[in-house]
């Protein structure tokens, strides 16, 4: 069996996530959507967690899941999963990436209607990290595969922005949870503008379908959805046409770009 992603360092001990469990509900998360803080190791693909400082690690990063969270409410209702058959791949680790332009502006893809995870919704490049693999690495593959973008050395920087728990289906109401993730997002800066970067994005059909850049404005209301905090005077008007896999632009409804991620960018944005 192959080795677990995700380790948790509980009462001393490295133990292992099982699938049916909730991430922040093992490192003592309470109820809300956080954020909460742990400290963090990651070697060779292989992410540890723990509340208290440990040996080894590196960070210490805001974890949160959304207040509808399926695993946190199984955590409630375990007999719900007796009837069912588990699964012992644990979970999964993901990374997005918010690409920031050197004149403030994010990079958001539309992910195709034809994924069998969140299709149709907007969301940073990224994806599924493969084994040994490292943050940085596995963001930057995704940010190739899906839009065919390649950074230039030394004209970029990063942050680690924080980690986000993800279920598909996203609500328990839509089902069992088939998908479970730990998302690891991190802030790319680059020193190249929106024009110079948009001028190499090759999407690939079978992910993407469009691309939008957002502003530093409209970044800060899309979080604004995810901490209660009032943003008056910004309509679906006020979005950014975005660009569709044969050049062509289309109108987006605001409701169509509130990816919970964005949230962790406001007020990181250089």
């Amino acid at each position: 069996m192959a080795a677990a992603r995700l380790l948790l360092r509980l009462a001393g001990r490295l133990e292992s996530v099982s699938f049916t469990q909730s991430v922040c509900g093992l490192l003592g998360a309470g109820q809300g959507p956080g954020p909460w803080h742990t400290h963090c190791s990651l070697e060779r693909g292989q992410l540890v967690l723990s509340r208290n400082p440990f040996p080894g690690a590196s960070e210490r990063l805001p974890i949160q899941r959304p207040l509808f969270c399926p695993f946190a409410a199984l955590d409630q209702q375990p007999e719900v999963y007796k009837t069912e058959p588990l699964t012992n791949r644990g979970v999964d680790l993901g990374v997005a990436v918010i690409l920031q332009s050197s004149d403030q502006t994010v990079l958001l893809t539309r992910r195709t209607c034809t994924l069998r995870i969140s299709p149709n919704l907007w969301v940073p490049p990224g994806g599924h990290m493969e084994p040994d693999e490292e943050i940085l690495e596995c963001g930057f593959r995704e940010l190739s595969e899906e839009c065919g973008l390649q950074l230039p050395k030394n004209q970029f920087s990063c942050v680690l922005l924080g980690l986000w728990e993800s279920a598909y289906p996203p609500r328990l109401s839509w089902g069992l949870p088939k998908y479970h993730h730990l998302i690891l997002y991190v802030l790319v800066i680059s020193e190249e503008s929106q024009e110079q970067l948009q001028a190499r994005i090759q999407v690939n059909p079978n992910e993407v379908n469009a691309f939008m850049w957002l502003g530093p404005d409209v970044v800060a209301a899309v979080a604004a959805t995810e901490d209660g905090t009032k943003t008056p005077g910004l309509f679906s008007q006020d979005l950014p046409l975005s660009v569709c896999r044969g050049g062509q632009r289309e109108d987006q409804r605001w409701n169509q770009v509130c990816p919970p991620a964005l949230a962790a960018t406001s007020g990181q944005m250089r």
